[in-house]
């Protein structure tokens, strides 16, 4: 029997957790406004004479504002030099005040009023009658196509190279904070393994996770949870129907959490039983392409070369060429941080340099079309001396939480 999984059961696991959070230290206002002193020297470099921040993680990024967006227009404008004006449905002003990081003048719309033409009189109100406005590469085609519209004496433009140009190198905060959920999380995983039983549905498991998450201080538990055995879990993103789980089939579990909303991502793949000499094989196969990956990270250097060295690596393998399965259908990790899939990306198109502080997942999955598939998904973050694991990679698919490391 895979060494960690299954002997116990959900009751025992979940009281075993406790609070992990309690002492967790968000983001300080100061923090915020060295971000938004960081985009205004951006937007200098660039001639941008003002940024829409529309509501989501953009916003609060550079606010510390928390809002969802809707069908209404509700951001602010950051211009060049000078804070932020909030822009609103009129109702809205008392809720946004309660919500508000940053303090910043608002301008509201009534329900029957164009916000885009608000936008663009408070630009001229602000001195700003012309010149480049960058928009928020998350902003739903409505609000920028109206915006669009009547924007004559401007030219709108993709803000990501001031949003992604801040956001994708993160501070010792920020890290510190993924760390804590990414702890979690890997303590949720490994809880998890121990209840695992023959017959046991995959909503029991997710389920399961969930209140684990919530135990250990995550209060809106799980941010995602994936569950799959057997066949199953060759779907990289799950299946319609999932099956439970059968003795000596592959266990595929993706979940995470967010804590002060910065998000955990880790899988963990071993097998229910005596794993088969292919499913060891190919196990094997996977923890050598993601540790390729990971040495492939390299300060300075394009983050391409890490997609390229765990496919280069799958290839020697007689795995693929490219995206062809048996292989690794997708790109081997992505940046994460407020949102789960951030800037950059590691695929062999992207060239942006690593730098220190950028935060990747690590997952070149093995997809075994009609037999299994093998995740393990771990994160790292570059430092100084080049990539740290946030979590310690699964060890052997005998001990994959490295209990007898």
């Amino acid at each position: 029997m895979t060494i960690g999984v299954g002997g116990s059961n959900a009751a025992t696991e979940l009281a075993k957790l406790s609070n992990q959070c309690t002492d967790i230290l968000p983001i300080s206002t100061n923090e915020f406004k060295e971000r938004i002193a960081s985009a205004q020297q951006l937007m200098q470099q660039h001639n941008i004479a003002a940024l829409y921040l529309n509501a989501g993680t953009n916003l609060f990024y550079f606010t510390g504002t928390r809002w969802h967006g809707s069908e209404r227009m509700v951001g602010a404008i950051l211009p060049v030099r000078g804070a932020p004006i909030y822009i609103v449905p009129y109702f809205e002003q008392g809720t946004i005040l309660q919500f508000m990081g940053i303090p910043g003048d608002i301008v509201a719309w009534q329900e029957h009023q164009s916000p885009y033409q608000l936008f663009i009189d408070t630009l001229n109100q602000m001195g700003i009658e012309k010149g480049e406005i960058g928009i928020d590469e998350a902003t739903p085609f409505f609000i920028s196509n109206g915006i669009a519209s009547i924007a004559a004496n401007y030219s709108l433009v993709c803000a990501k190279q001031i949003t992604a140009g801040c956001r994708a190198i993160k501070s010792a905060r920020e890290i510190a904070l993924m760390q804590s959920a990414k702890d979690i999380t890997l303590t949720v995983q490994k809880a998890t393994a121990r209840i695992l039983r023959e017959g046991i549905s995959t909503a029991e498991v997710t389920e399961f996770i969930d209140a684990a998450h919530r135990k250990m201080g995550a209060t809106k538990g799980s941010y995602f949870c994936i569950v799959l055995f057997g066949i199953d879990s060759s779907f990289p993103h799950g299946v319609k129907n999932p099956q439970p789980l059968k003795n000596g089939e592959m266990v595929l579990i993706d979940t995470g959490c967010m804590v002060e909303n910065y998000i955990s991502d880790i899988t963990r793949s071993y097998v229910f039983g005596e794993p088969s000499p292919r499913q060891r094989e190919l196990w094997n196969v996977e923890k050598n392409a993601q540790q390729a990956a990971f040495n492939a990270a390299v300060l300075g250097e394009p983050c391409a070369n890490v997609d390229i060295a765990a496919r280069a690596y799958l290839a020697s393998q007689g795995m693929g060429p490219d995206y062809q399965t048996p292989g690794c259908p997708h790109r081997t990790g992505h940046g994460i941080g407020l949102d789960i899939h951030e800037w950059p990306y590691l695929n062999r198109a992207e060239d942006t340099l690593l730098a220190i502080g950028m935060c990747f997942s690590n997952e070149p999955m093995l997809v075994i079309p009609n037999e299994f598939g093998i995740r393990l998904e771990d994160h790292f973050y570059m430092s100084e001396a080049g990539p740290v694991w946030f979590t310690e990679p699964s060890f052997s698919i005998d001990d994959p939480f490295c209990y007898q490391r």
